[in-house]
């Protein structure tokens, strides 16, 4: 009985490892296909995202070109009143002499 067991349970433990060999090498095999899918995802969100990076740019250069061209306006407004303020001013100091 001892005799048995000690040829028949070596080769149960061996076909043991053997099927957890496979089922590991399924497993990555299973693994390695689920990383590929996940970086061509990746690499598509990547340029996607670049695309829209430079749809922000052209959106920020606008922007850009706005603000500095209200600034100039308001300058300019500003100027012309305070022309108009001071050419006053100066006819108004003018009569008071």
């Amino acid at each position: 009985m001892i005799e048995a067991l000690n040829t028949v349970l070596p080769i149960f433990i061996y076909i043991l490892l053997i099927a957890l060999l496979v089922v590991g090498i399924v497993l990555g095999i299973k693994l390695i296909i689920t990383i590929d899918k996940v970086n061509a995802v990746v690499d598509d969100i990547t340029e996607k995202v670049s695309s829209l990076n430079n749809f922000f740019k052209v959106i920020s250069g606008i922007s850009d070109k706005f603000a500095l061209f209200s600034s100039k306006l308001s300058d300019t407004v500003l100027s012309f009143i305070s022309r108009i303020g001071n050419s006053r001013k100066g006819k108004e100091e003018d009569e008071y002499e």
